[in-house]
C-alpha cells in the first residue's frame, strides 16, 4: 500500500455535485497540485475542514470551482492520509479532474480498494467491510438498516467475545502444559462446559438468522403459477404498479418466464411470471411450460392464481399440484369483481390461506400483501445482527460444528488436548469470519465485488 490511489466516488451521470477521493502517502502533495485555494495550500489547512478553491486540469487551467477536504491518517476511513474534491457533477469535469490526479502521481483505484485499505489498516474488520458493500447494494430499508448495524459492529462484537473466550481456555491449557512448574490455575471442566455452551448457543442463534438474511438481501424467489388466462400477468403488473407483462384474452400469451423484483410491503419478492400450465402442441409454449415447472421447483413462495369466475379445470389441478411443492403457498382467487363460478368452500378445505383479489381493480391487494409479510415477518434478531453473507454463514457453521464436537468430547471424558484441538478449529473459522486469519487471495476476491471509489 505504498502508492496513492484516486477514483470518482459518485455516479458518473450529470448531477449537482460530484466527488473524487484520494488516499495514500502522497495525498497532500497530489491535492496541492490539483486544487488551488486562496491563501495557504490545502496541505497546510485544518484537518476535516472544507476549503473553497479552484480545481485544475492537467494543464494547470481552472476547470471548475469547488471544495476540498483532508482527512489525515490514521483517523481517516482508510487509516491513511485521505482527501476529497467536491465539484460540479459533470461527467466530463469529473473525468478531467481524475486525469489531473493521475498526472499528479495517483493511480486509478480498483473496485473496493479504499475499503480494503481500511480493513488492512485495522480501521474495520472483514464483517464490517463486507457490510459496506451490502449497504450500497441494499434494495430495502430493512437491508440498509441491517448493513448499517453491521458496519457499527453489531455482529463483530459478539464474534470477538466468543473468540476471546475460546482463546482464553486454549491459552490457559497450553500454559499448564508448557509450564507445569508454574502456579497456573488448571482448566476446570465446569468452566470449559460453560464457555463452550455459551459459544454454541450464540453461534447457533447467529446462524439461524441466515435464512432471514438471505431473503432480506436477495428477495424471496416467488413463482406465479396458474392455467392460461387465470390472471397471472395481471397480478404481476398489479404488484409492480405498471404494465410489465403483456395481458390479452388469448391463452398462451406468456410463453416464457418474466422476472422482476418488487417490494411488497417490507418484503422484497423476486417475482417470476410463468407460462400457463397446460398441455400444448406449440413447441415454443411447451418450452415455456417446462420453464414454469423449473421455476416452481426453485421457488420459496408460490402464488397460485385461480380464476374465481369459472369452475376449476384439469389445468387448474395441474397448477395446484405443482404449487403445493413450494415451501410456502398462497392461493390467489382472482377476478373477485366478477360473479363467482368456483366452489370456495371446497377450495378452502384444501387451501386455508386464500386471498380474493381483483388484479384489474386492485381490490384485495392490501390483504395479499399482509399475508406475504406474515410469512416472512422479521425474526427476533435485532437490526444489524442478521447474517446476509454466505461466506460468513459458512464460517459460522464451521465454528459451530467445531464447538459442538468439543462439547461432545468433553461429555465423553476425552483428554483436554482433543477438546482444545476442536476449539482451535473454531478459532480458525472465526478468524476467517472477521478477517483475523484469512488468505490474501480470498481478501482480494471479497473486495473485487465492491464498486470503484469505495
Amino acid at each position: 500500500m505504498g502508492d496513492t490511489i484516486a477514483a470518482i466516488a459518485t455516479a458518473q451521470s450529470p448531477s449537482a455535485i460530484g466527488i473524487l477521493r484520494v488516499t495514500g502517502p502522497e495525498t497532500c502533495a497530489i491535492l496541492d497540485r490539483v486544487f488551488r485555494p486562496k491563501g495557504k495550500p490545502l496541505s497546510q489547512r485544518e484537518n476535516r475542514k472544507m476549503v473553497l478553491g479552484d480545481v485544475l486540469d492537467r494543464e494547470g487551467r481552472v476547470i471548475d470551482n469547488g471544495l476540498a477536504v483532508l482527512f489525515r491518517g490514521p483517523n481517516s476511513y482508510t487509516g491513511e492520509d485521505s482527501g476529497e474534491i467536491h465539484c460540479h457533477g459533470s461527467p466530463l469535469v469529473l473525468q478531467e479532474v481524475l486525469l489531473s490526479l493521475f498526472q499528479a502521481g495517483a493511480r486509478q483505484a480498483k473496485g473496493g480498494e479504499f475499503t480494503q485499505r481500511a480493513f488492512l489498516n485495522g480501521r474495520m474488520d472483514l464483517i464490517e467491510a463486507e457490510a459496506v458493500a451490502d449497504l450500497i447494494d441494499a434494495e430495502t430499508a430493512e437491508a440498509a438498516r441491517n448493513a448499517a448495524g453491521q458496519i457499527s459492529g453489531a455482529i463483530s462484537r459478539g464474534i470477538n467475545e466468543i473468540y476471546d473466550d475460546l482463546m482464553d481456555i486454549t491459552s490457559r491449557f497450553y500454559a499448564v502444559v508448557d509450564y507445569p512448574d508454574e502456579d497456573i490455575e488448571d482448566l476446570q471442566r465446569t468452566a470449559m462446559e460453560k464457555t463452550l455452551g455459551s459459544a454454541e448457543e450464540k453461534l447457533g442463534a447467529l446462524l439461524a438468522t441466515f435464512d432471514r438474511g438471505r431473503i432480506m438481501k436477495q428477495g424471496v424467489p416467488t413463482v406465479i403459477l396458474g392455467r392460461p388466462n387465470a390472471g397471472k400477468s395481471s397480478l404481476l403488473n398489479a404488484l409492480l404498479g405498471y404494465d410489465r407483462a403483456i395481458v390479452t384474452d388469448v391463452a398462451g400469451t406468456t410463453r416464457d418466464t418474466v422476472e422482476e423484483k418488487v417490494l411488497v410491503g417490507r418484503t422484497l419478492l423476486r417475482l417470476i411470471d410463468t407460462a400457463g400450465i397446460r398441455e400444448t402442441e406449440d413447441a415454443v409454449e411447451r418450452i415455456g411450460v417446462e420453464r414454469s415447472r423449473d421455476a416452481a421447483r426453485q421457488a420459496d413462495l408460490a402464488l397460485l392464481v385461480l380464476d374465481g369466475s369459472q369452475p376449476l379445470t384439469e389445468e387448474d389441478e395441474a397448477a395446484m399440484t405443482m404449487a403445493e411443492k413450494a415451501p410456502h403457498l398462497i392461493v390467489v382467487l382472482n377476478k373477485c369483481d366478477l360473479p363467482g363460478g368456483i366452489d370456495e368452500d371446497t377450495l378452502r378445505r384444501r387451501f386455508p390461506g386464500i386471498s380474493c383479489i381483483s388484479a384489474k381493480t386492485g381490490e384485495g391487494l392490501t390483504a395479499l400483501t399482509e399475508k406475504i409479510e406474515e410469512i416472512y415477518a422479521a425474526g427476533s434478531a435485532k437490526t444489524g445482527e442478521v447474517l446476509t453473507n454466505a461466506r460468513q454463514a459458512e464460517a459460522v457453521g464451521r465454528a459451530l460444528e467445531a464447538v459442538r464436537r468439543a462439547r461432545e468430547a468433553l461429555s465423553w471424558g476425552m483428554t483436554p488436548d482433543v477438546i482444545l484441538t476442536e476449539g482451535e478449529q473454531a478459532l480458525e473459522a472465526l478468524g476467517e469470519l472477521n478477517g483475523k486469519h484469512i488468505r490474501e487471495d480470498l481478501v482480494a476476491t471479497i473486495f473485487s465485488r465492491f464498486c470503484v471509489g469505495k
